[in-house]
């Protein structure tokens, strides 16, 4: 018999994040990162961005999976912090599919 793992779709990890932010009284590594406010979470996403980044120039395919998982998670933990939900970014990834990537970036404003 072989273990197969399981599947957690974004929509699944921002609710367990959600459900972890919520838990009063429960020790949690997404509570601890919370309580810590925005700045903390943006900087481990960040972090992890770039320990993916790394992961993905070198030869081990296992550390890019295990670091993008670190990135997914830490970046529900940071939409958490922010109130902003999966759907938003859903809809803004649906927004800038109507147009062409380089049209898509030339339409940001400057700054």
């Amino acid at each position: 018999m072989t273990d197969t793992p399981t599947r957690v779709t974004l929509e699944e990890l921002a609710a367990i994040v959600a459900r972890r932010a919520a838990a009063e009284g429960e020790p949690s590594y997404t509570r601890t990162l919370l309580a810590k406010g925005v700045a903390k979470c943006a900087q481990k996403l960040g972090e992890e961005a770039v320990e993916t980044a790394l992961a993905a120039v070198g030869t081990d395919t296992k550390a890019v999976i295990s670091e993008s998982a670190d990135l997914l998670y830490h970046l529900a933990v940071l939409l958490q912090a922010r109130g902003v939900s999966l759907d938003d970014v859903y809809a803004e990834l649906g927004r800038r599919t109507n147009q062409s990537g380089l049209e898509e970036k030339a339409s940001r404003p400057k700054g």
